[in-house]
């Protein structure tokens, strides 16, 4: 399967993903394990829907038991913009400021997919994102794309973290890649220490603790004590802005739909604060801000603004 696994590659290169590597379809009791303690454990907050899909998560063949091969992807987003370039002290992660990733991932595996069955008769598949049963920085690691930081997200030499990852698992066997087996981050615990909600321990992320939890999953008033945001109205980048990998090694994105909306870098807070629901459909249309709803985000810029009167 050689000569398959390698077209696959550069098939993927071609649909727009910069990182291709391709693991074996195995159990994972360990990073089972290592998740139900974590949910045990309630860091998970109010994210019902990992705990009710967890037995698919833990076990790859309890989502698709056919499963032998699976593709992991990597797509740059970095715009080469940061919060430093925005107007207002109001900040959005910068995963967000373009067009929604979901639908930009599932159309480049789509691809990919729909090819494989031309040149493999028969061939079964399924595409997976971030909204898929699928521990996907687990097998990025397998497929050999870098190594999970101390933040948890997933850091390539070549791209820093600012990774969209996804998945195409099928039901035949091809050429593995070895898995990234080192730990690059070292003794560094710059992420760690940058965290404002101490939502961080090494190699462990406090989702309940998260701004980027409270921001978008939390749907309901935030917990007393847990209303600071820190400017943040969606989302947190402040793990991966602190990052050396990131600050050195990543990459300008060429892909249009990843660049910041015109709004995103010229709206003061003032614009922020006056947008309405309908400004916010139209603003966001396409975009990965829709998950928040408008009462999400009409809440967090509110928090942010009461926290800057409080600080006068």
């Amino acid at each position: 399967m050689f000569d398959i696994s390698s077209k696959l590659k550069s098939k993927a290169i071609e649909f727009g993903f910069q990182k291709v590597g391709i693991t074996h379809a195995v159990s994972t009791p360990v990073e089972k394990a290592n998740l139900d303690t974590w949910l045990h454990n309630g860091h998970h907050g109010s994210m019902e829907w990992i705990v009710k899909r967890k037995d698919e998560r833990g076990d790859i063949f309890n989502y698709f038991p056919e499963a032998k091969s699976i593709i992991s992807v990597g797509m740059n987003y970095y715009s080469g913009h940061d919060q430093n370039d925005l107007q207002s002290e109001y900040k959005i992660s910068n995963y967000a400021w373009g067009d929604d990733y979901h639908d930009i991932l599932k159309s480049g595996l789509f691809k990919l997919l729909n090819w494989l069955k031309e040149e493999v008769a028969d061939v079964k598949g399924i595409v997976c994102v971030d909204t898929s049963p699928v521990m996907d920085k687990v097998w990025a690691q397998k497929s050999g794309l870098g190594w999970q930081g101390k933040h948890t997200n997933l850091i390539s030499r070549d791209y820093g973290s600012w990774l969209f990852l996804g998945e195409l698992i099928i039901d035949i066997e091809l050429d593995y890649d070895k898995p990234f087996s080192e730990d690059l981050c070292g003794s560094c615990t710059a992420c760690i220490d940058a965290c404002p909600t101490h939502a961080l321990g090494e190699y462990q992320i406090y989702g309940e603790k998260c701004i980027s939890y409270l921001s978008i999953e939390h749907r309901e008033e935030l917990p007393e004590g847990q209303t600071d945001l820190h400017d943040w109205i969606y989302g947190c980048d402040i793990c991966q802005e602190v990052c050396p990998w990131n600050q050195k090694f990543s990459q300008n994105s060429k892909a249009e739909p990843f660049q910041p909306r015109k709004e995103i870098i010229e709206w003061t807070d003032e614009d922020w604060q006056s947008l309405d629901e309908e400004g916010f459909r139209k603003l966001f249309k396409g975009s990965a801000v829709k998950r928040t709803k408008f009462s999400g985000l009409s809440r967090n810029i509110k928090l942010n603004k009461k926290e800057a009167s409080c600080q006068e």
